[in-house]
């Protein structure tokens, strides 16, 4: 059984790790074989703290994105009468998340059963982990080695093209994988595709929402049926989820105008690592 105490730990660092680029889930199939704590991942009573602490990210990166997803939510519908994407950023870039989300929802309903065998070998996720690292560091010397073909603003970001967008969304399926980020994969993305940080940060937390978002939803009738003992400590970890999120998006907005991924590609390389043989 989780307790209160492990719900708030782990929804602090399920707040943090889901937006910064070092996987929440990998971290949290990790920090309980670290800490020793008998916590059966796959279980009935582990679910309602995994859909409440996804759904409390989502509907902070929401409420933080709000503008934009009223804008984008208005491009898409202008797009439905005009029949056309031409000269609208926010119809465009509206499309693209929709494409953009395909992959990783269509590849997460086909093999989601068969991935959550991983999620019981903590030794596997940190190899995947330290592998986050390394794709994270060869991005990130690959953008240095080409060219920033555009950056600032949501018009920039819709210059890319619907089949770069749908690179993106690929690359963000990798987080199906529990060990690699889903922010990291979509940023790294942004960046082969030719966007700034700052632009490939902001696509990659638009582009998470969705997904975020709707797998949390999926699952939400089924804390209807999970015993009562369990929704306290999930409850507690929501709220912890959402105040960390809540930083960790605001923090990461303004540390990608003037950084790059590398800190935390050495992060993932040495954590992966160090956890192979601590766990």
């Amino acid at each position: 059984m989780l307790t209160t105490l492990q719900a708030a730990l782990l929804g602090l660092l399920q707040g943090v790790t889901e937006l910064f680029p070092i996987s929440s889930l990998g971290h949290s199939v990790i920090l309980p074989g670290l800490l020793h704590w008998q916590i059966d991942q796959t279980s009935d009573y582990f679910l309602p703290f995994l859909v409440l602490t996804h759904l409390a990210t989502a509907l902070v990166l929401l409420g933080f994105f709000w503008r934009d997803w009223l804008y984008l939510a208005q491009g898409v519908l202008r797009s439905f009468f005009t029949r056309s994407l031409k000269g609208d950023p926010y119809a465009k870039l509206g499309w693209m998340l929709i494409v953009g989300t395909i992959p990783a929802g269509l590849l997460g309903l086909i093999f989601q059963t068969k991935l959550a065998a991983l999620f019981a070998d903590p030794k596997t996720v940190a190899i995947f982990l330290a592998l986050n690292g390394v794709l994270l560091g060869a991005i990130e010397l690959l953008r240095r080695r080409g060219s920033q073909l555009f950056a600032g603003g949501d018009a920039r970001i819709a210059r890319l093209s619907f089949l770069q967008t749908l690179g993106v969304g690929t690359m963000q399926a990798l987080a199906l994988l529990p060990g690699f980020s889903r922010t990291g994969a979509a940023l790294g993305g942004g960046l082969v595709a030719g966007l700034a940080h700052e632009d490939a940060a902001r696509f990659s937390f638009l582009l998470a929402t969705p997904i975020i978002l709707a797998a949390a939803v999926l699952k939400v009738p089924h804390i209807l049926h999970a015993p009562s003992a369990t929704l306290v400590p999930a409850l507690v970890g929501a709220v912890c989820a959402a105040v960390a999120a809540f930083f960790s998006v605001r923090f990461l907005t303004h540390y990608f105008k003037t950084n790059t991924l590398l800190p935390f590609a050495i992060y993932c390389l040495i954590a992966g690592t160090l956890s192979f043989f601590l766990v």
